[in-house]
C-alpha cells in the first residue's frame, strides 16, 4: 500500500503545502495510467541501466494499486497488525491516520 506521510505539525501549520503534495501525488498517479512508458523518463534519471528498462513494466504491472486513497479497511488491517506486533497499545481510529480533511482531493481522482 503506497501511501504519502507527514505530520500534523506540517498539516497544521501549512495545509497548502499538504494538499499541493497530495494533488502532484494524483497528478502523477493519473499520468502513469494513462502512459506508464512515462516511469522511463524518470527511471533514466535515477536508475541505472538495467533497472531503468525495467521500471515501465513494473509500474504497468501495479497500476491497479495507484490509488491516493487509504480505504479504512487497509488502515485497520494495518493497526490490527500493529497492535499484533505490540508496535501499537490500541487501535487507532482512521482520522488520527488519515488527513481526512484532504479526501476531496483524493476522491476526485477516481
Amino acid at each position: 500500500m503506497p501511501a504519502l506521510a507527514t505530520t500534523d505539525r506540517l498539516i497544521e501549520r501549512s495545509p497548502d503545502t499538504a494538499s499541493a503534495a497530495i494533488r502532484a501525488l494524483v497528478a502523477c498517479q493519473t499520468a502513469l495510467r494513462e502512459d506508464p512508458s512515462r516511469a522511463t523518463e524518470v527511471g533514466r534519471r535515477r536508475f541505472p541501466p538495467r533497472e531503468m528498462g525495467l521500471i515501465a513494466a513494473i509500474v504497468e504491472r501495479d497500476l491497479p494499486f495507484y490509488d491516493a486513497a487509504l480505504p479504512e479497511a487497509a488502515i485497520a488491517g494495518v493497526t490490527d497488525f500493529c497492535r499484533g506486533m505490540a508496535v501499537l497499545a490500541r487501535d487507532v481510529p482512521y482520522a488520527e491516520v488519515v488527513a481526512t480533511q484532504f479526501c476531496d482531493l483524493w476522491r476526485s481522482a477516481g
